[in-house]
């Protein structure tokens, strides 16, 4: 299927007026999209050193590293969420889009959630972060209900734990894909399906604590003008342009890292 509509895009795209391509990479700046890969780089690079202590003992060595670096290849990432926001935002939403993000409100909050996302790779300050949420639930902190008007604007929890679900699926196919694993299609999915209120609980306290961080300095009138955008029909299309983004990416690196591990495994075993 990704054979057969490769040459189509490609002309639509150079059938495009110059101007179109250069908003494209505008909002690309202006979501500081090239950061955040990076960001997500380094996490997955801290996610693949777990992965081989888990799972290879710690032998992956240097050729353990240099899979990992192909596979959370940042152009790779990029491109495929900036085909996503190509496709999801186009004329006025696109330039709404980039309106409210190139506003000082706009830049400040993305600036936070970067710092914010590369903070909480260190898990003393992903702890932190859950445990200030777990001191606000359920109360009636105004700023806890601020967050949760704005994870609630994008539907963020179920967006996020069917990413992570589709995404430990990939990585579980890896393995069997590889030969490091036999199970069915119906087992993988099973298996999947049973961790689904673990998984929910788990992203509820990231999020949740990764919000509060990031929004922490933030006046509660630039937040609730980020709500309010959120809501409207740019933001909606921009959230769904970014999961979707970011959810074919992961699914693609998990499946990777499947069958990366699952070599490494056979390998230490012959």
């Amino acid at each position: 299927m990704k054979q057969a509509f490769l040459i189509a895009p490609l002309l639509w795209v150079l059938a495009l007026p110059a101007w179109a391509d250069a908003r494209g990479a505008v909002l690309l700046e202006v979501l500081k999209i090239a950061e955040i890969v990076k960001i997500l780089q380094a996490e997955g690079e801290t996610y693949a050193e777990t992965l081989n202590q888990e799972m290879l003992q710690g032998k992956g060595g240097a050729g353990w590293q240099l899979q990992v670096a192909n596979i959370y290849d940042p152009d790779r990432i990029a491109d495929t969420l900036s085909a996503r926001l190509d496709a999801e935002l186009q004329g006025d939403l696109r330039e709404e889009v980039i309106a409210f993000f190139a506003s000082d409100t706009g830049q400040r909050i993305v600036t936070l959630e970067n710092a914010a996302r590369a903070a909480i790779n260190d898990q003393t300050i992903e702890d932190a972060a859950r445990e200030r949420y777990f001191e606000l639930e359920g109360s009636d902190d105004p700023r806890l209900a601020q967050i949760s008007a704005l994870i609630e604007s994008g539907d963020m929890i179920d967006r996020n734990v069917t990413a992570t679900m589709n995404s430990n699926l990939q990585f579980m196919r890896g393995l069997v894909d590889g030969g490091a694993a036999e199970m069915t299609q119906d087992e993988l999915i099973a298996d999947i399906s049973a961790q689904q209120e673990a998984i929910t609980i788990d992203t509820t306290s990231w999020l949740y604590g990764y919000l509060l961080l990031a929004y922490s300095p933030l006046p509660d009138d630039m937040l609730d003008a980020y709500v309010e955008f959120s809501l409207s029909d740019a933001g909606v299309a921009l959230n769904r342009a970014l999961f979707d983004g970011f959810g074919a990416a992961y699914e693609d690196i998990s499946y990777a890292l499947g069958r990366a591990v699952a070599l490494n495994v056979i390998a230490q075993e012959l």
